[in-house]
């Protein structure tokens, strides 16, 4: 049995000790007697913020989600919200979970001890989606709030999600400075875990109703939808928090043939019917599918467990359902945006899109075309949020997203909305119909009128600690000993995020500096116009890859054949890095 670093084993014997339950001191105990490396697992570092929060496996330790890491959490963000707003009488907060396993017993752990605080605490009634909790913390004058779920992540996983007064997820200096409070709680007495019940107030339908509201009031042809109404869609939840709002959401656009897979209609954490509860892979999918051949449906929409991603089927040229990537949903909707906007004469020269560094170039290259600014931001949606806060009162925001199948259309809420995303795109759809076309036919045309994009990811995961050394080595290696060429071609431009510093490589000394925060990314942009990033995951031990080229498109009719081309130029590329 290999032996546990001391720091470890230190860190393992505090948790045998002080106001830990008995249960958990139990559980320590037998990691310490029969199981080392996960001994090391759970105890090797403390959970921090990354781009999606608090998120980790649950079980004891202070590398896992549980009753003590949420309350550290909880009471650390709580004095940082009294430092932050010491003129407020009394701090607002709203709560919400999804559907996994132990949200529940979170949320109620992170009431009581916000109300102990002497917090007013919004607590919804039941589980509700990300977008919504957003949503709430506007509508309801609220300093900050807390949404309980790991998102897409396994069933092992939960997390914590912790947003500001404009309904976005914490940035700089926020973020930092909430984990700099946690890390100052030393004994578990410094946590208030007593509540005050007379401090929760209880949300339920009256915020659904206001929500769906605010829905509908961004659509841009509520007539189209009710000229076809008739669209045949199914939708699945994937077991999670959409179950109830993204049906009533398209029936309130109009949308009256709306089908569920009722096996994953079930509230489950352990999402019995998929291996992985992720919109982004096919298998999540598949029932879903299987319900649209039975019906025939124009449009098959999937979203995660909270809500806040959607992965999107429709029909090719054969009548085949064909599973947009994140990129080309993206593609849809924000062409589909500016097409209304002109329309409607709503363009003025104030306008803007938001998307990751890591998304389509495709997305700003249609935005400019329209006289409407694009901005780049750093993956993770919380700087979408950031840069809508920032531009607010200056420009109006149109949409926004990321290839991770986040999108955001309006600014009523603040964070990656997969309800808002699932009525616009089944409205684009029926826009496309009006117009003669189905959304596959659309997408081709846009990249016949603004060349072909064609982006892949490879992720490579490196479990536990072993792993994110590998990672932070690989990272390294990258940016201090760049290859000269890749797959061939010269690399034009090294985009370094980290040293925020822009390198034109056919020039000494050639540097620009790059207006974003510091973050562990590096691009590679080819002479041939590809481009390579790569960034570790800032939620899970993986390290991911993001390659892009594009190419003219005549035609139509020429798709297939240049879309081929791109696809073995980009695995021509992954080969060459020895990457798989």
């Amino acid at each position: 049995m290999n032996p546990v670093d001391e720091a470890i084993m230190k860190k393992a014997r505090q948790w045998m000790e002080g106001d830990f339950d008995e249960e958990t001191r139990n559980q320590v105990k037998t990691l310490m007697e029969n199981d080392p490396k996960e001994l090391t697992e759970a105890f090797y570092r403390d959970l921090e913020f990354g781009t999606g929060g608090l998120r980790g496996i649950m079980g004891v330790g202070t590398n896992r989600m549980n009753k003590y890491t949420v309350g550290m959490a909880t009471q650390g963000f709580a004095n940082y919200l009294k430092q932050s707003f010491p003129e407020k009488d009394q701090i607002r907060v709203a709560i919400a979970h999804d559907c996994r396993n132990n949200s529940t017993f979170f949320t109620e752990i992170t009431a009581e001890i916000f109300s102990a605080n002497g917090f007013k605490v919004f607590l919804f009634d039941a589980l509700r989606p990300t977008p919504q909790l957003s949503f709430a913390i506007r509508h309801l004058g609220c300093q900050g709030g807390v949404m309980i779920t790991a998102s897409h992540n396994p069933k092992e996983y939960n997390g914590y999600k912790v947003y500001w007064e404009d309904g976005g997820q914490l940035i700089v200096p926020h973020d930092k400075n909430v984990i700099r409070e946690v890390q100052k709680i030393k004994e578990l007495s410094q946590v208030r875990f007593s509540g005050k019940e007379k401090h929760i107030e209880t949300l339920g339908a009256e915020i659904d109703e206001a929500y769906i509201e605010a829905v509908k009031g961004v659509s841009l042809s509520p007539e189209l939808c009710q000229k076809h109404q008739d669209l045949k869609i199914v939708f699945t939840p994937i077991h999670g928090t959409a179950v109830k709002l993204a049906p009533m959401a398209l029936n309130a656009y109009g949308f009256k043939k709306v089908f569920s897979v009722p096996e994953q209609d079930v509230v489950s954490g352990d999402f019995p019917t998929v291996v992985s509860p992720n919109p982004e892979e096919s298998a999540a999918l598949k029932m879903a599918l299987e319900k649209a051949e039975e019906v025939d449906a124009d449009l098959v929409m999937a979203t995660d467990p909270d809500a806040d991603r959607v992965g999107v089927a429709v029909k090719d040229k054969n009548g085949k359902y064909l599973l947009l990537n994140g990129n080309q949903t993206a593609t849809i909707l924000i062409y589909y945006l500016l097409e209304k906007w002109k329309e409607k004469e709503k363009l003025t020269g104030k306008e803007y899109i938001v998307k990751t560094i890591v998304t389509t170039e495709l997305l700003k290259k249609m935005a400019l075309s329209y006289g409407v600014d694009c901005y780049d931001v750093l993956t993770g949606f919380k700087f979408i949020a950031e840069k809508i806060r920032l531009l607010e009162g200056k420009k109006t925001f149109i949409g926004g997203g990321e290839e991770s199948y986040g999108y955001l259309v309006g600014d009523f809420v603040r964070d990656k909305d997969a309800i808002v995303s699932c009525c616009i795109i089944a409205e684009a759809a029926a826009w496309a119909r009006e117009n003669g076309k189905t959304l596959y036919e659309l997408l081709i045309d846009i990249y016949v009128k603004f060349d072909l994009h064609y982006e892949k990811l490879l992720s490579l995961t490196k479990k536990g600690k072993a792993g994110m050394e590998e990672i932070q080595q690989m990272m390294e290696k990258y940016r201090k000993e760049p290859p000269g060429k890749i797959n061939g071609q010269r690399i034009a431009t090294i985009k370094d995020y980290k040293a925020g510093v822009e390198k034109d490589m056919f020039y000494v000394n050639k540097h620009y500096p790059i207006d974003l925060p510091s973050a562990n990314v590096l691009q590679f942009l080819l002479e041939d116009g590809s481009k390579i990033t790569m960034r570790p995951s800032g939620t899970e031990p993986k390290i991911k890859f993001y390659f892009g080229s594009e190419a003219a498109l005549e035609s139509a009719e020429e798709f297939e054949n240049t879309l081929a081309k791109l696809e073995d130029k980009i695995d021509s590329i992954i080969e060459s890095m020895k990457l798989e």
